[in-house]
């Protein structure tokens, strides 16, 4: 088996001497875990920061086992925010977030390509309620549509969302058309972006967790 891809890196760790295992989401293949002979040897550490996108060429001997990749830098995302203890938290968070609620090599070219685009806005004024908003596009890119602006029209006196039983309150900056917003807007947001992915990681571990039982 072999291919060649673009895409960005969401972990790496130690393996065997200066060898390392990474885990990118790829445009063309989803996201694929694969060995770096040399990841960790100071010629291609630089290459191997969360987040810096990359060439990648993968090779395994069957579909099934794991793979080797090769690998050269396209884009050096994460060394750019390095002074910036916000924007790298957001990489850091984000690369995470995808490698955690991602399937093993299934295509989305929809949720790189906007992983991407807000890669992209980090410099942007207000970035940060546009990263808010990714985390929001995400959940319901994974299945768990909320259209926020259609409820708040029809409920404009109770700012709050019902999902699976429970009750939350819609943070005032993912109802705003501007920037005009608070640390605490954005704290809040954060939040309920948070809960809403716990829940969505739940129902994902305890699916799989029957599957396996089924199957």
């Amino acid at each position: 088996m072999h291919w060649k891809d673009e895409g960005y890196l969401l972990s790496k760790n130690n393996f065997e001497e200066n060898s390392i295992i990474i885990e990118a989401f790829t445009l063309h293949h989803g996201k694929y875990t694969g060995v770096v002979y040399g990841g960790s040897s100071r010629k291609q550490k630089k290459i191997f920061q969360i987040g810096n996108k990359i060439s990648l060429i993968w090779k395994s001997k069957s579909e099934g086992k794991i793979g080797y990749f090769s690998a050269e830098l396209i884009r050096a995302i994460a060394p750019a925010f390095f002074e910036d203890k916000k924007k790298s938290i957001c990489i850091f968070t984000a690369s995470s977030i995808l490698k955690i609620l991602l399937p093993d090599r299934q295509i989305n070219k929809k949720i790189y390509l906007s992983f991407e685009k807000m890669i992209n806005q980090l410099n942007l004024e207000g970035w940060i309620k546009l990263y808010v908003l990714w985390e929001l596009s995400l959940i319901k890119e994974l299945g768990f549509d909320i259209n926020l602006n259609s409820y708040h029209n029809l409920m404009q006196n109770k700012q709050t969302i019902e999902i699976n039983n429970k009750t939350y309150k819609i943070p005032n900056l993912l109802l705003l058309n501007d920037n005009n917003f608070t640390n605490r807007d954005i704290r809040e947001s954060l939040i309920f972006n948070k809960n809403l992915l716990m829940r969505i990681l739940l129902f994902l571990t305890i699916f799989n967790f029957h599957s396996q039982e089924i199957y």
